[in-house]
C-alpha cells in the first residue's frame, strides 16, 4: 500500500540527531507492522501537495505543534485539502494535529483543554461496539489500549456522521471513525518513550513540573504502539479496498 504522509511539522533540528524526524518514525512502525508498505511525504506545511489525489492509495496526517485553529495560511489550505479527500472518499488516518483537523475540517470543534496538557502514556477505553477493523486478541482484547500523548489542544466535538470508538476522563474523544474512510487518532503510535522525555524536557518551560514528573513516570508503562498501527493498517486497506470496490 503506497500511503502518503501530510507533514505538518518536524521535530525540532537539536532533538533529530537522536530521535530523526517524524517521516522516519512512521515508516519505521508502518513497514515493521507490514513490510509492504511504501511511504511518501508530502510537506504540507511549505505547501508541498500531491499533482493527484489518486497518486496515494491511502493518506496519514502528521501531528504538529501548531494549532488547527492557528490562522496560518498553510493551515488553512490544508483544512480545504483534508475536506477535499472526504469528498472524494480518500481514505485519511490523522494522528494528535491530524486528528483534530480531521474534526475541524468535517464540523467538529477543538479548543485547548482546560485539563491541561496530556504527556506520557495515556489509557483510553472503549466507548462503542467495536469496528471489525480491530483486530481482538488474547494480547489486545479492544476493551482500552495505551499509547504515548503530547497535546493540550483536544476535539471537544465531533462531525454530525462521526462514531466516538475510545476516550478516558482527561481526553473524552481520543479516537473516531467518519464514515468509511476517515479515522482519527490523539495518541502517537510513532513516538518512543526516548522522544517523548527528550519533548517533555523541550517543553519544560509551557508544561507544569508536577505533569512532567508524572509523563515521565508513565513512560514505563506498557505501550500499545505496534497493536494500533496494526488497527491503523487494517482500516487503511479496508476502507480502500470498499472505495475501490464502490461499496
Amino acid at each position: 500500500m503506497r500511503i502518503g504522509l501530510l507533514l505538518c511539522d518536524d521535530v525540532a533540528p537539536e532533538l533529530q540527531p537522536l530521535h530523526h524526524n517524524y517521516p522516519d518514525m512512521f515508516r519505521d512502525i508502518l513497514i515493521r507492522n507490514d513490510p509492504d508498505t511504501e511511504l511518501v511525504t508530502y510537506r504540507v506545511m511549505d505547501g508541498e501537495y500531491p499533482s493527484d489525489i489518486d497518486d496515494c492509495d491511502a493518506y496519514l496526517i502528521s501531528g504538529s505543534k501548531y494549532s488547527v485553529y492557528d490562522e496560518l495560511d498553510w493551515i488553512r489550505t490544508f483544512e480545504d485539502f483534508v475536506r477535499q479527500l472526504y469528498t472524494e472518499k480518500k481514505t485519511t488516518v490523522g494522528v494528535c494535529f491530524g486528528h483534530q483537523m480531521i474534526a475541524k475540517a468535517l464540523g467538529g470543534t477543538v479548543k485547548k483543554s482546560e485539563r491541561g496538557w496530556g504527556v506520557g502514556v495515556v489509557t483510553v477505553d472503549k466507548q462503542a461496539l467495536l469496528p471489525d477493523w480491530i483486530a481482538v486478541t488474547e494480547e489486545a482484547d479492544g476493551n482500552a489500549y495505551s499509547l504515548i500523548v503530547s497535546h493540550q489542544d483536544q476535539v471537544v466535538k465531533i462531525p454530525e456522521e462521526a462514531q466516538l470508538l475510545y476516550g478516558n476522563d482527561f481526553c473524552p474523544i481520543a479516537m473516531f471513525e467518519v464514515g468509511q474512510t476517515f479515522l482519527a487518532v490523539q495518541g502517537h503510535p510513532e513516538f518512543s518513550p526516548a522522544y517523548s522525555e527528550a519533548l517533555m524536557d523541550k517543553r519544560k518551560d509551557s508544561i507544569p513540573a508536577t505533569v512532567i514528573e508524572a509523563g515521565k513516570q508513565s513512560l514505563s508503562l506498557p505501550i500499545d504502539s505496534d497493536v494500533v498501527t496494526k488497527w491503523l493498517l487494517a482500516f487503511l486497506k479496508q476502507s480502500s479496498q470498499k472505495v475501490r470496490g464502490g461499496s
